[in-house]
């Protein structure tokens, strides 16, 4: 049974040698055959020089070389279309998920007969706001979506071929691969995990207001509803309150005075319909996107050990 490992580097010329060591000896307990997969999203840094100097020594490290930095969904999707193996390990190569979840993960997918086994995190990681503002996101995801993602949900899952076979057959451009790990099914078991905090977070709030739009406009159908009943009970009201307005002036003949009431109206509605067509901009710009077809990412190079390229195992 070969075992594939794939971890995204960015920025992670400083964790990658003790990442390759732990990983590696955790894989070497389960399967004498193992591939380590590393995406290097465009790394600014010397990730790209530290992981080919780990493969001179160890052949069985992988690096693929994207053209530029494509984000970090797109490099892992990228990273599993190449793993080979009947069991896939994706992770992060900063090591706040701990590779030793691999031995915890295969235990219990043997155990289970699981498809997946992934992370889930007991207690958010970081200070009190980017704790707030990690509950606001999936409450705001799961208010709004049609399929709530799994909260404090983490990248570190063991899947299986079918499994993995299953979600790189997704082909859409504008996505959030936590929604494809769901949508995929299969039998899929969470275990909480403690993720450490050794670095500031790449994702700021302004990053996650970004996601949870893209999420919500590339996945729900539940938000253009709401604009729908919202249109509907506006123009109830109005109807109503047309009605009372032309009942009492027909009764009492008093009209409405002043315009105050008028250029609230007018500020409230043109206010609205302004944000409705945003609403509905964005989803015709992710169409836009989807038809066009891109390729998630470009290569620039795939780096194997001269084994491999002769055809060795």
């Amino acid at each position: 049974m070969k075992l594939s490992i794939v971890a995204t580097l960015y920025r992670s010329a400083a964790h990658i040698g003790e990442f390759h060591r732990r990983v590696m000896a955790e894989a070497e307990a389960i399967s004498t055959s193992v591939e380590l997969i590393l995406v290097n999203d465009g790394s600014p840094d010397d990730s790209l020089a530290v992981a080919l100097a780990l493969q001179a020594d160890d052949p069985r490290i992988v690096v693929l070389d994207l053209a530029r930095n494509f984000g970090h969904h797109k490099a892992m999707m990228t990273g599993l279309m190449h793993a080979k193996g009947e069991l896939v390990f994706l992770t992060d190569s900063d090591l706040e998920e701990p590779p030793e979840l691999l031995g915890r993960f295969h235990a219990e997918l043997a155990a289970g007969d699981w498809d997946v086994v992934y992370g889930v995190q007991r207690n958010r990681r970081g200070g009190w706001f980017e704790r707030v503002s990690g509950a606001a996101f999936f409450s705001l995801v799961g208010l709004l979506s049609d399929e709530p993602l799994p909260r404090n949900v983490v990248t570190t899952r063991l899947m299986r071929r079918s499994y993995v076979r299953a979600l790189v057959a997704h082909r859409d451009r504008e996505m959030q691969i936590a929604h494809l790990w769901l949508l995929t099914g299969f039998r899929q078991k969470p275990l909480p995990i403690d993720k450490l905090s050794l670095s500031p977070t790449n994702y700021s709030v302004a990053r996650r207001v970004q996601m949870a739009v893209r999420h919500i406009t590339t996945t729900s159908t539940r938000l253009l509803y709401l604009i729908l009943y919202f249109g509907m009970a506006i123009c109830t009201l109005s109807m109503l309150a047309a009605g009372f307005f032309l009942a009492r002036y027909s009764m009492h003949g008093v009209g409405v005075d002043g315009w105050t009431s008028i250029f609230v109206s007018v500020a409230f509605f043109g206010g609205t319909t302004v944000l409705i067509l945003g609403i509905i901009g964005i989803y015709i710009a992710n169409i836009l996107s989807e038809v066009k077809r891109r390729p998630y990412t470009h290569l620039r190079a795939i780096h194997r050990a001269p084994a491999r390229e002769n055809g060795q195992a």
